[in-house]
């Protein structure tokens, strides 16, 4: 994406910080959230390629290519995941929204800016729809008084507090990464 360098650095960091956590949370004994967390490190490991500055390494024309099919691949799963719970939907509007800043991206000349390029329209709803999620897990991430008798030895890939989390900053990375194209 384009951008500050250090602003650029930071989303790339925590994009891969994310998506390493979600590797962990492979782990897990429930095949479902080994699934989604999958997917998730996936998603959490293009953002951090595609958010690294342009000014450090702009990548060949076809690897924007390559990332409209990977992601364009990653949303046709999620509409096929999507008929058996509505909560893949949100993985379908994510992979969606990688292809279309791919497709951006590949129509910026290399070192410019995309502001001013594709549409607009689809811009502004992608912002509304991510930022109307962050504020949603925000509010999920608000502590709960605990239940009496609950377990609190859980496995890193078990714990819900942390998936939201981890959920949290890739919808605040992706909000900071359409504000840029």
């Amino acid at each position: 994406m384009h951008g500050p360098a250090e602003s650029g650095w930071l989303l790339a960091a925590l994009c891969a910080g994310t998506g390493a956590y979600c590797l962990l949370r492979m782990r897990s004994g429930v095949e479902e959230q080994r699934r989604t967390a999958g997917g998730e490190a996936l998603m959490g490991f293009g953002m951090a390629a595609m958010a690294v500055p342009a000014a450090v390494f702009a990548p060949p024309a076809w690897a924007w290519g390559g990332y409209a099919a990977l992601f364009g691949a990653v949303a046709l799963r999620a509409l096929w995941a999507a008929r058996t719970g509505a909560h893949h939907l949100h993985h379908l509007v994510g992979a969606l929204a990688m292809v279309y800043m791919a497709v951006v991206m590949a129509g910026t000349p290399a070192g410019g800016h995309a502001h001013g390029t594709g549409i607009p329209l689809l811009t502004g709803g992608l912002l509304l729809y991510f930022a109307g999620y962050v504020l949603l897990a925000g509010a999920r991430l608000v502590p709960v008084p605990a239940v009496a008798g609950a377990s609190g030895a859980k496995g890193w890939g078990d714990r819900p507090e942390l998936a939201r989390a981890c959920r949290l900053s890739m919808g605040i990375a992706m909000v900071a990464m359409l504000l840029t194209i």
